[in-house]
């Protein structure tokens, strides 16, 4: 077990968020990766379990479950106890992956070939459905859990789930139907729902939750995480369009061939003089990779002014959910991890 009180030792070197992934996400990664079973019959682990858990080792900085970790040293409690509920988190983070890149046609993931192109489509879908399964199934066994403290992860696991299906569905939805008529404000909604939910909103409850916080401190982790987990994920659009190709680790300026409506997108379609528009409408239909044109797609946006408005967007969510948070915690070791994370969540582009 990852013993996490020599995160508050005095002296120690962990001095931001990111030394706080680079030192436990590996084991925080076999920890998770433990609760996927095995199968019954050898062909179960030939086609599901053990497929799933080759995926699941490549699962990047997993800073949701340390997320779940600080939260819960953050209003005094003991980050062992979470560890199910963190595992349930990053499981659906798995699933979610898997079913995301089926939905959008997608190729790489994790530099790569996504697990769909790999296993087949039929046996991609099962694997996502596995991991769903695993959210609730590992929290309700946890023997660690009381029955009440169970009851209110649950409850938020399935809300957690909720949301993130109603962003996606607004997701697919305006692409299938190719809407562009779509406004910041709209983006803002299924963003969210799609990922600020579950990247950051709830790991930071369920982490508080157990760790015996108060309402105000649960609701206040809550908030933190939705503003925090909104600004991760216009990043991660920003790092799509004019990140390094190497530091997204999945397709490069996808989000254009795949015609997502991003905070840049739907700001630069309000934005843009009508043939530039009808420029960016026509390469975002095309679902062309052609280079060339992606290029394009990204001078017309950064010409309208769009990736400073994201950047700078991300940029005020943070600072002002940073001082919320200073107001609200007793200052500590895993507070300043969290205002830490708040930084790194912007700064992935600098």
């Amino acid at each position: 077990m990852i013993d996490f009180n020599e995160l508050i030792k005095e002296g120690d070197d962990i001095q931001s968020f990111e030394d706080y992934l680079n030192r436990y996400a590996d084991r925080v990664g076999e920890a998770v990766n433990a609760f996927i079973p095995k199968g019954t019959h050898p062909d179960m682990d030939r086609y599901l379990y053990a497929p799933l858990l080759e995926y699941s080792k490549n699962g990047g900085k997993r800073h949701r479950p340390l997320i779940c970790f600080a939260a819960c040293m953050a209003v005094g409690g003991d980050a062992s106890r979470a560890l199910s509920a963190a595992a349930a988190i990053e499981n659906f983070h798995t699933a979610a992956l898997i079913h995301d890149d089926i939905a959008d046609d997608a190729e790489l993931r994790r530099g790569e070939p996504c697990l769909h192109l790999r296993e087949g489509l039929g046996l991609a879908i099962n694997m996502g459905d596995l991991g769903l399964q695993l959210v609730n199934g590992t929290v309700a066994k946890d023997p660690g859990l009381d029955d009440h403290t169970k009851v209110r992860v649950l409850t938020e696991l399935i809300e957690m789930t909720k949301r993130t299906i109603e962003g996606q569905a607004l997701d697919i939805g305006w692409a299938r139907d190719g809407r562009y008529d779509i406004t910041p404000e709209d983006y803002l909604i299924m963003a969210t729902c799609k990922t600020a939910h579950y990247s950051g909103a709830v790991p930071l409850a369920i982490g508080a939750i157990i760790g015996g916080g108060t309402e105000a401190q649960v609701e206040g982790l809550r908030n933190y995480g939705l503003d925090t987990g909104l600004a991760f994920q216009i990043q991660d659009d920003l790092l799509n369009l004019v990140g390094k190709s190497e530091s997204t680790k999945k397709g490069f300026r996808d989000d254009i061939t795949e015609g997502k409506r991003t905070l840049v997108v739907v700001h630069a379609l309000q934005n843009l003089g009508e043939a530039d528009r009808a420029r960016l409408v026509e390469i975002l239909s095309s679902r062309t990779k052609d280079p060339a044109l992606l290029e394009e797609a990204v001078q017309i946006m950064s010409e309208s002014g769009s990736i400073d408005y994201a950047r700078n967007y991300a940029e005020n969510l943070t600072s002002i959910a940073k001082n919320r948070l200073v107001d609200m915690l007793e200052p500590s070791r895993a507070r300043d991890l969290l205002i830490s994370m708040a930084d790194w969540f912007v700064s992935r582009l600098k």
